[in-house]
């Protein structure tokens, strides 16, 4: 039975008052208890109880939840709230003098982003301002990327506010770009709009035209800023793709014209940046006029937090603050939501004090997101909200024994219908959900704890949600895997998630499904075909019974013999031939190549082996240069599309996009970490080497650019003590570089003695020698112990064609070279360079060669499509295996630093990881075997060998 409420006080105060109003509200209603009270208001019920229990005013938005659950008016109940409130409010707090409102104004602004003129209430992000200032005084194309939630619409206003620009236009692109454009500078320039729009819709050149004309009369170093915010609108919204390059091309040319008067800041979303990629006039804001924004630190929200008040000559209680920085730390999208909260604590402080007790009367964080889930819930259709629901629990990461967490999720696992995009569009703008290049997750996992319809949705059948989560991981693996159908579901497995999936199928699930049941079908008509075979066998076989039976079993006893000698003597081309690797290798062929290679370990069957298991990095151009970073956790891929790629390797199986570097205008050739992991190097076609600083791998950030070689370059090699850059080039040099400043590199005297294109550069591992190879058939030894006085040592010569690639082994004492006409020369190092030995093998030229760090084996690739592995262990090197699985021409190999990985990149626009471990290959084969060979299948590839499945 529930407890009575505590009586009221005898008084007549604004605060007992009302909440007697809120119990005779109830009363009304039928006196409903607060537990039904709790469901219908999404509040607790402590709560509600507390709102109508006289000892402080509850919050507008309580407030009005109460009502509503008792059936009440909410725009009466609203107005008798704010009388309460004016009655409750300071004296000095009553009139602003500034405006004569009845409150002043508040110093927070909730879910809404800040304005230019909010710039004196924006705080904690000033290392971030002076970042966007310094942008936007040396470039005239900037872009500020960030995931939605983070904060990058108030950080391009209050960078505009501050930038010094006495003109400053601002607007949104909407559905038609260059119609807002037209509008906003028609205002500022006191034209008329639709004159300007046919202008701009005839040329985009006129953009420039206008703004300039609009400045005349100024002064003549003055500018206009304009500032582009919600960029993303261009792609979402506008559908008109001509449009949409005439806007771009305007905005460009606008900025970067001879005579500019006009400087560009655009707001982006960084799930939006591969979209601004594709359009190259937005490359130099992408790359060196780009600021990222991220979450905030601990320090930034506690200024954040107390520099609104302060500039309101209020005060924050610090077990508030350090409240609120513990329950945003960490979250994706927290700091619209602190707003949020501090808004309302705000209408409730004592006196011009933010209390933490005045904090928990509004609900905190979490009661705030729970309240704006169900409005922004409510709010959608049947079909929305039934999408709606399939994609939070999509989010969630159901708990066992603890807590649901959030859980993030890569776009791809998402329809790309309407509705999806319409909802996940509502969410994000109500910053529910945060949605970057890399996926999405919710904003606070407070949304997923605290919120009672989600909760129930959670707690409505968690064995159907467990079978979902699998489902959607095992039908991604289908996808990668090319739909192998021996990924598959069967049998009960398959009738189960048919049956019990409680969530919305998306079309690769359902496409995985029903190639499970078609597969099933097929198998079941299959075992009819043979039933009805084998009855109408069984007549003539009785038949025959008595006349075979001493057949048969002298014919069983040379079977048994025939095997037991088989197995003894094992014929190789069957075995090699099972290990044969086929393009798009199935999980039947993996379990065969390993079965082979337990039968017979050859190099074949090796090769067959590792390749069964390879890991594709799919890129949309051709990949010239492959790097790992010194702890073997990152891989950079250089792509002839004018970007690098970063991958995180911490899960080698599974690897994942970290970042796209874009500055480079023409195809990445070459890429390089340096020792210690913190700065990468890029060169290419554009004749320009640049420096990434790595240390946040999410976010890496231009350097410094080098310039000096006149045609495009080949290579880039950093040598291990981290003081010198060598890069070779198309223009017959090799240049070195002082690097260990690497925001200010030097250059250091350039190598010339190569008489045509160097196309290799290699450091020894204790930095004293270089190895360059050349078009010209040598390859050239330079001593560089002191970088300033660089010295030949000796040319190499041996080679017929040119030398493509120089590699040196850990310990130093070994070159490989490698080249046009196929073969790999391993020369000594140690005393005068010879050659040692030569490798052929190769049916096309060697493009790359690489050493494992234990000077074991030795990678090629070549443009024959194939990456071979040599054992050097011995004075007589023999091939170890073949791996297979490019469908084009190989261009670069690497090892990780642990010898645990092979990585290769290849002109059929993939990269390939190769696990070196056999072992480890073995397993990985069995973890995706749902079905072992079958007899027949292992009889049709190994006749005559005793069955022996390896899985």
């Amino acid at each position: 039975m529930p407890r009575p409420e505590r009586p009221l006080g005898a008084g007549d105060d604004p605060v007992t008052t009302f909440a007697r109003d809120l119990r005779k509200l109830r009363e009304t209603a039928g006196r409903p208890p607060y537990r039904r009270l709790a469901r219908e208001a999404h509040y607790s019920t402590t709560t509600l109880s507390d709102a109508a229990g006289g000892k402080t005013l509850p919050s507008l938005a309580v407030t009005l939840a109460y009502a509503r659950a008792c059936g009440g008016d909410p725009a009466e109940w609203e107005q008798r709230w704010r009388r309460t409130h004016a009655l409750l409010a300071p004296p000095a707090a009553v009139t602003d003098s500034t405006t004569g409102d009845a409150d002043p104004r508040p110093p927070y602004l909730g879910l809404s982003a800040f304005r230019t003129s909010d710039a004196g209430l924006f705080f904690g992000r000033d290392a971030l301002v002076e970042t966007l200032l310094d942008r936007i005084r040396h470039h005239r194309l900037v872009a500020v990327l960030g995931p939605s939630g983070s904060g990058k619409s108030s950080l391009v206003h209050a960078g505009a506010a501050k930038a010094g620009h006495r003109s400053v236009v601002t607007f949104t692109p909407g559905a038609s770009p260059l119609e807002e454009c037209a509008l906003h500078l028609a205002a500022f320039a006191d034209d008329s709009a639709r004159v300007l729009h046919r202008e701009f819709t005839d040329d985009p050149v006129n953009v420039h035209l206008r703004i300039r004309q609009a400045l005349i009369h100024h002064p003549p170093a003055a500018e206009l800023l304009l500032v582009i915010d919600q960029f993303e609108e261009l792609f979402t919204l506008c559908t008109d793709t001509a449009q949409r390059q005439t806007f771009i091309t305007a905005l460009a040319h606008a900025a970067t014209a001879p005579r500019s008067r006009v400087r560009v800041v655009l707001g982006v979303r960084s799930d939006f940046v591969t979209h601004c990629a594709q359009y190259p006039q937005l490359q130099p804001a992408l790359a060196e006029g780009r600021v990222l924004v991220g979450r905030m630190t601990p320090e930034e929200l506690r200024e954040a937090i107390v520099g609104p008040a302060v500039a309101a000559r209020c005060t924050v209680e610090n077990a508030l603050v350090v409240r609120l920085v513990t329950e945003a730390a960490n979250q994706p999208c927290a700091l619209p939501w602190v707003s949020r909260v501090l808004l309302e604590t705000w209408h409730r402080r004592q006196g011009m004090t933010l209390t933490a007790a005045g904090y928990e009367h509004t609900g905190g964080i979490a009661h705030t997101l729970a309240r704006t889930a169900e409005t922004v819930y409510t709010g959608f259709d049947p079909d929305q909200q039934a999408t709606a629901r399939d994609i939070l629990l999509r989010l969630t990461a159901l708990g066992e024994s603890t807590e649901n967490t959030q859980r993030r999720i890569a776009r791809t696992e998402l329809d790309d219908s309407d509705t999806v995009h319409a909802v996940l569009n509502t969410l994000t703008a109500a910053r529910l959900i945060t949605v970057d290049r890399d996926g999405i997750e919710v904003a606070h996992e407070a949304l997923i704890t605290q919120w009672p319809r989600l909760r129930d949705w959670l707690a409505a059948d968690r064995e159907a949600l467990h079978l979902h989560r699998r489902l959607a991981d095992d039908a991604a693996t289908w996808e990668r895997w090319h739909h192998d159908p021996d990924t598959l579901y069967c049998g009960a497995l398959l009738a189960h998630a048919r049956e019990r999936t409680k969530i919305a199928l998306t079309t690769r699930e359902r496409a995985f499904l029903d190639a499970g049941s078609a597969a099933e079908a097929a198998r079941h008509a299959a075992s009819r075909h043979r039933s009805r075979l084998l009855r109408g066998l069984a007549v003539v076989l009785a038949a025959l019974l008595g006349v075979t039976t001493s057949a048969t079993l002298a014919a069983l006893k040379t079977t048994e013999a025939d095997t037991t000698q088989h197995d003894t003597v094992l014929p190789q081309p069957g075995v090699d031939d099972a290990a044969t690797p086929r393009l798009g290798t199935s999980a039947l062929e993996a379990q065969l190549a390993l079965a082979a290679y337990r039968l017979k370990p050859t190099p074949g069957n090796r090769g067959a082996l590792i390749s069964a298991v390879a890991t594709s990095l799919d890129h949309v151009q051709e990949i010239n240069s492959i790097a790992f970073s010194p702890d073997s956790r990152l891989l950079a891929t250089a792509s002839a599309d004018h970007r690098v790629w970063l991958w995180n390797l911490a899960a080698p199986a599974h690897p994942a996009l970290l970042a796209l570097l874009t500055g480079h205008t023409d195809a990445v050739n070459a890429v390089a970490f340096d020792s210690g992991g913190t700065v990468l190097a890029t060169a290419g076609r554009d004749r320009t080497v640049r420096l990434w600083d790595m240390r946040d791998t999410e976010h890496p950030t231009q350097l410094a650019v080098l310039t000096g070689h006149r045609d495009e370059i080949s290579s880039v090699a950093y040598a291990p003590d981290g003081r010198t850059l060598a890069t070779a080039g198309d223009d017959h040099t090799v240049r070195l570089w002082d690097v260990r400043v690497p925001t200010r590199p030097v250059e250091l005297p350039t190598l010339t003695t190569h008489q045509r294109s160097v196309n290799s550069v290699a450091f020894s591992p204790d930095s004293r020698l270089l190895a360059s190879g050349s078009d010209d058939r040598t390859a050239r030894l330079w001593d560089v112990s002191d970088p300033t006085r660089p010295a030949q040592r000796s040319s190499l010569t041996g080679h017929t064609d040119v030398v493509v690639t120089v590699a040196f082994s850990r310990d130093g004492r070994l070159l490989a070279t490698g080249g046009g006409d196929r073969t790999i020369r391993l020369w000594n190092t140690t005393g005068s360079p010879d050659t040692t030995t030569v490798l052929s093998g190769h049916t096309d030229a060697v493009s790359s060669v690489a050493f494992s760090p234990d000077r074991r084996q030795l990678a090629s690739a070549g443009y024959d499509y194939s990456v071979r592995l040599w054992d050097i262990t011995d004075s007589s090197p023999e091939l170890s295996a073949t791996l297979t699985g490019h469908t084009g021409a190989v261009e670069s190999v690497a090892f990780s630093a642990d010898g645990q990985l092979l990585a290769t990149a290849g002109d059929d626009h993939t990269v390939r990881l190769w696990d070196m471990n056999p072992d480890r290959a073995a397993t990985r084969v069995c973890e995706t075997a749902h079905t072992p060979i079958s007899r027949q299948e292992w009889y049709t590839r190994f006749p005559g060998v005793s069955y022996q499945p390896p899985c």
